[in-house]
């Protein structure tokens, strides 16, 4: 999909950094609240989205959260993509999907890990979620070809959790975003300028030399909002951290789906379609990278991966990789969750970072909840204010027990 290069006009109410899916998210809920009737301009450094996050993702959902906003995020996101063509209107192009719910499975090899899951069951059944508790034995029935002699309990939901179809999802924000009047282009902001005030953020500056003033500046950049937000003066404890991707087939393929499997390693696998499986994980050392290194690791698989897999489903010893790639997640290394809202005291620059892996099934409730926030002053729906930035000043982290 092309862009133009060059904004249409020299000012705008809305300026979103960063045009993938929480970008457009946002784009999406400004323009279609009869309230607003602004100027809307997403500033995409990708039109490609080759290289986003987005367009690395694994593309599940899952309600199996530690805290109750993050389980009331998805299901708000499962509500969503099951209904997207009422939400968008009625639009006969846009198509009905649902959610493949083979589920997530946590398996748990020691009794810290096996209470964590039971303390999060209860968090994840006080907000409906249709998580269940199982024993070895009860796993081993359900799903016969995992070894677990060292497994004491594992944790799974089969209701609105699995692989969804977020490419599509994305592909009709971004499209309906831009036909309600959402201006995008294929640009970078390069520099922020404050008002005399030094309160607010008066313009940015595109790589092409245009200078636009702005009204509401959004920091939507994924794994570089840190340099986003430097650009304003603002520190943010984001940062990309590499995930590595591989798609195998199996010479002898399970004879039934396979849930999304956490290994108390954290290396995870799920079914993928036809005889063939995602496995997901990232190298033991785990730094920041550049946001523009994708280049994968060999050796990962063969000594680290491949392994555990294998001998958690012996099944899988004879298989042959047929693709593999690295992505990026967009890592706060507060509490890895997200970021949403104004800054405190420069309170027209708002934050939709660091959502440390989540953020596709999170984008839907994360750009109404902006939006909500733009244009009417507070939340109308899900209270999201416990992610604001201060917590960030004041180092008070929510952690997220459930980071895969």
């Amino acid at each position: 999909m092309r862009f133009p290069s060059t904004p249409e006009y020299q000012s705008y109410d809305i300026v979103i950094v960063g045009g993938a899916i929480m970008g457009s998210s946002l784009a999406w809920h400004l323009t279609q609240d009869p309230d607003f009737d602004g100027r809307v301009l997403v500033v995409e450094r990708d039109p490609s989205y080759e290289w986003c996050s987005t367009a690395h993702t694994n593309s599940c959902m899952r309600q199996q959260f530690s805290s109750d906003l993050n389980v009331r995020i998805s299901q708000f996101a499962a509500a969503f993509v099951k209904n997207l063509r009422d939400h968008m209107g009625g639009d006969k192009r846009v198509p009905e999907l649902s959610i493949q719910n083979f589920g997530y499975l946590y398996l748990a090899d020691t009794e810290s890990y096996a209470e964590r899951l039971r303390r999060n069951l209860e968090v994840q059944r006080a907000a409906g979620a249709g998580t269940r508790l199982l024993t070895r034995d009860e796993i081993a029935a359900a799903y016969p070809f995992y070894a677990l002699d060292d497994i004491l309990v594992g944790s799974i939901n089969t209701v609105d959790e699995g692989y969804w179809d977020g490419s599509t999802v994305f592909d009709w924000l971004r499209r309906k975003a831009r036909e309600n009047g959402a201006e995008y282009v294929a640009n970078e902001v390069v520099a922020m300028t404050r008002a005399p005030s030094g309160q607010t953020i008066g313009s940015v500056t595109l790589g092409s030399g245009e200078v636009i003033s702005c009204g509401q500046v959004v920091n939507a950049s994924g794994p570089r909002a840190a340099r986003t937000a430097a650009m304003a003066g603002l520190s943010l404890p984001v940062e990309p951290r590499k995930r590595f991707t591989w798609i195998f087939s199996a010479e002898r393929p399970l004879d039934r789906p396979l849930p999304l499997t956490i290994d108390p390693s954290g290396v995870h696998v799920r079914e993928n379609g036809g005889g063939t499986y995602m496995v997901g994980g990232h190298a033991e050392h785990d730094p920041a990278v550049d946001p523009d290194d994708f280049t994968m690791d060999h050796d990962l698989w063969e000594a680290h991966i491949w392994p555990i897999v294998a001998t958690r489903i012996p099944q899988f010893e004879a298989i042959r990789v047929q693709s593999e790639w690295a992505g990026h997640y967009a890592y706060n290394t507060l509490d890895q969750n997200a970021v949403i809202g104004p800054h405190p005291e420069l309170g027209n620059f708002h934050f939709l970072n660091g959502f440390s892996g989540h953020g596709l099934q999170q984008s839907p409730a994360m750009g109404r909840g902006l939006a909500e926030l733009l244009l009417h002053g507070h939340y109308r729906t899900l209270d999201l204010s416990p992610f604001h930035y201060d917590r960030i000043v004041d180092n008070r982290p929510i952690v997220e027990q459930a980071i895969i």
